[in-house]
């Protein structure tokens, strides 16, 4: 059975539209099975930086506690947490979620490849953040060192960016520097195209994040930062399938919904329920 983590933080964003990723979340988490759904109590504070150069710091570092204490509480009880079937699937908030998340997947599987769908690259560091926002640092904290992350889950050569499209010229440079693969939207017409990639980096299992601002603006309006020529639906639900065929999902994480107001939900929900089913 699937288990869900609903994490509504918002504290990792750079978006002056931040807090509506609460809304988000909530939201979500009301179309989700309730026996099946976990619940972390985000701090209410924004927090401080603690001289790190992460903006919210203070909070981000108890949140990424709180998901890790909610992880380890998520495992079956009659299996090992490699012997598990069903993926947890933490739900956001912004894409810092996902941090904790791929690192506990890690710890149970040490051929682990990581697939990041997001429209940005998510590859800044403290130093070289133009907002000091963790979400744009995010990925980066998957394979690097920082002050959220002392140890780095995964290796380079076993993460895939999928559909970005908007870099900064320190996230284009990062990506030369440790060789990312890179799966373009284009190339993701191919549904087989992103199971190639994972597939080459020798990785037997896998996790997925989605922000979803991957997506087209044509095909989802509650994201905080759009970003033209995105996925459809049906592009990015047809190339986890596909990835799914081939390589066991062992986590996945979801971020990055942002309505305009708790009402606007709904005109959304739909594409987000089928991006949810594909993981889950």
């Amino acid at each position: 059975m699937t288990r869900f983590i609903v994490v509504p933080q918002w504290q990792g964003s750079p978006s002056a539209r931040s807090m509506t990723l609460i809304d988000g979340a909530e939201a979500i988490a009301g179309d989700l099975p309730r026996s099946a759904t976990v619940r972390v109590d985000v701090p209410v504070e924004a927090g401080e930086a603690l001289d790190t150069g992460i903006r919210r710091f203070s909070s981000l570092q108890r949140t990424r506690d709180l998901i890790a204490d909610a992880l380890a509480g998520s495992a079956e009880p009659s299996a090992p947490p490699a012997a598990q079937t069903s993926p947890t699937v933490v739900i956001g908030g912004d894409c810092g979620v996902a941090v904790p998340a791929v690192a506990h997947a890690a710890s149970a599987h040490p051929d682990l490849a990581v697939v990041w769908f997001d429209a940005h690259a998510d590859l800044h560091t403290p130093a070289s953040s133009p907002s000091g926002a963790f979400a744009g640092m995010a990925l980066q904290a998957v394979f690097g060192r920082g002050p959220l992350t002392t140890d780095a889950a995964v290796s380079a050569d076993r993460v895939i960016l999928a559909g970005a499209r908007e870099f900064d010229d320190a996230e284009a440079e990062l990506i030369d520097t440790v060789d990312l693969r890179t799966v373009s939207v284009d190339d993701l017409a191919d549904p087989a195209a992103l199971a190639d990639a994972v597939a080459a980096t020798g990785a037997g299992s896998v996790y997925v994040h989605v922000d979803l601002d991957v997506l087209d603006p044509a095909a989802i309006t509650g994201v905080g930062a759009p970003v033209p020529f995105g996925l459809d639906v049906p592009a990015l639900t047809a190339a986890i399938g596909a990835l799914r065929e081939r390589i066991p999902l062992v986590g996945a994480s979801i971020s990055g919904f942002a309505p305009a107001h708790p009402d606007a939900a709904v005109d959304d929900m739909g594409s987000v329920l089928r991006i949810i089913g594909a993981v889950a």
